[in-house]
């Protein structure tokens, strides 16, 4: 039986104080009707034996303490998921919106399958060590941090880098190298209407949009959606991945904005900060969200996961990727320095890592000299970038023939493997062999991480 309020204690930005008067359950839904007949829908975020806290969806201008009709549903935030999904892009709550408009659109979701967007982790005991491979076309991921199918995988990015157009690359270029069905979830967090069309523009443009959902939470929209949002496209992803038998991949962008409105909730609700302003309980609430991914023993499909996050100050010890690190299997980080050299997409891969990569690569995966090159890809790209400094001081000429070798393979390297355009889509036999001829600037005898077999059956020497 609901339970209706009539007195607020306090409004506070988007939160109504309300005395605890019965016993509600965290995260229930209410409904706030004012005397206008408006209604609006709120969420309890916080109570205690003598008080409820509600964030409001909607703005709270026109709610007073004296004209408002406060109704506990004793229901949860549902989803409504069905596969008339495909190709659609929906709000923060999950309704059929035009994003040109911003307004709801006519389309509508028939179906009888609703989710709470309250979903739990998975259990480690319960999950599957994951070892098949998603190709993303992009040489740098797919050949030096080959991203597997149930891992997270996050992007550090920066203000004033291509971390939007690296996610649309994703996005429409990704896909599993066999047959079995493929679905990626695309899920926008407080970013601005000129972004969401761009995505969209670019989804469309791919031929590709039957096999994207896309969400869209936009900057001017209440904070509490930006909170909402990820759990609404996880709970879908998780029916189309395990109950339908779907690999899923969900790129998250940006999970700054998702930390900023969780920091400015909880000063909201007045909580002892931790560090730079945010929540004490920052880990454990993106913990909520990244290791709801994975594989499950005994099901089909997995769901991926890649957040992409803009480091505040360009900052990777900043609470926001510091936290995104230790719950993730790797990260991949872009470069300031290499995007001013007109380099895309601009990885700095000696930051960067993928720690699964390792038991997913090889024959009958990827290549069989797969790991061999990533290998020694890294090395060399590592001693290049000692040679680099050694040339302010001595220059080029003091060089020796292995560091001059060393210089043109490091440069071939950013120029022709880290580079590529941005509709480029690249196979893995096409990112392997690009890495043979950057690596055939070197000599035999620095090749000193590849077994002799595959460089007898790969490798062309320039020098």
């Amino acid at each position: 039986m609901s339970v209706i309020y009539k007195k607020i204690q306090q409004i506070i930005g988007p939160l109504l104080f309300l005395k605890n008067e019965h016993n509600p359950q965290y995260g229930e839904i209410v409904k706030i009707k004012t005397d206008d007949n408006k209604i609006r829908t709120g969420q309890i975020v916080k109570m205690s034996e003598e008080a409820i806290i509600v964030e409001v969806f909607e703005d709270t201008s026109g709610i007073s303490s004296e004209n408002a009709e406060i109704t506990f549903t004793e229901d949860t935030f549902n989803v409504k998921i069905s596969k008339d999904m495909f190709g659609q892009t929906f709000n923060s709550l999950g309704i059929p919106i035009d994003i040109r408009t911003k307004m709801v659109s006519e389309f509508d979701i028939l179906t009888d399958v609703q989710r709470d967007i309250n979903g739990i982790t998975i259990n480690p005991f319960a999950r599957e060590y994951p070892i098949d491979v998603i190709q993303t076309g992009i040489s740098v991921i797919d050949g030096l941090f080959t991203l597997i199918r149930g891992q997270k995988l996050p992007i550090f990015s920066a203000q004033g880098l291509p971390h939007n157009k690296l996610a649309a690359q994703i996005t429409t270029q990704s896909k599993v190298i066999s047959e079995e069905p493929f679905l990626i979830i695309f899920c926008g967090i407080g970013i601005i209407q000129d972004e969401a069309i761009y995505f969209l523009n670019r989804f469309q443009e791919s031929g590709n949009l039957q096999n994207i959902i896309s969400f869209i939470n936009f900057a001017d929209d209440p904070i509490i959606e930006r909170l909402i949002i990820p759990r609404v496209a996880l709970t879908t992803a998780e029916y189309f991945a395990f109950e339908k038998g779907m690999h899923v991949l969900v790129i998250l962008i940006d999970m700054t904005n998702y930390a900023e409105a969780l920091r400015e909730l909880s000063s909201a609700k007045e909580e002892i900060p931790s560090r730079k302003g945010y929540p004490g309980y920052i880990y454990s609430d993106f913990a909520s969200i990244y290791e709801r991914t994975g594989k499950i023993k005994g099901k089909r499909g997995s769901i991926t996961q890649i957040p992409i996050l803009t480091m505040p100050n360009d900052d990777i010890s900043h609470p926001i990727p510091d936290t995104t690190g230790y719950i993730t299997e790797g990260q991949l980080v872009l470069s300031r320095d290499l995007h001013k050299k007109g380099i895309y997409p601009p990885f700095e891969v000696l930051a960067s890592i993928s720690r699964l990569m390792k038991d997913a690569i090889g024959k009958g995966k990827t290549r069989d000299d797969h790991a061999d090159i990533s290998s020694q890809l890294l090395a060399s790209y590592s001693n290049y970038l000692e040679v680099k400094d050694l040339i302010s001081i001595v220059g080029e000429d003091g060089l020796n023939y292995e560091q001059k070798n060393l210089l043109k393979f490091g440069i071939d390297f950013e120029r022709r493997f880290l580079n590529q355009k941005a509709d480029e889509n690249r196979n893995f036999i096409k990112t392997l062999d690009i890495a043979w001829d950057v690596l055939s600037h070197l000599s035999l005898n620095q090749l000193f991480r590849i077994h002799q077999k595959f460089i007898d059956k790969y490798y062309s020497a320039k020098v």
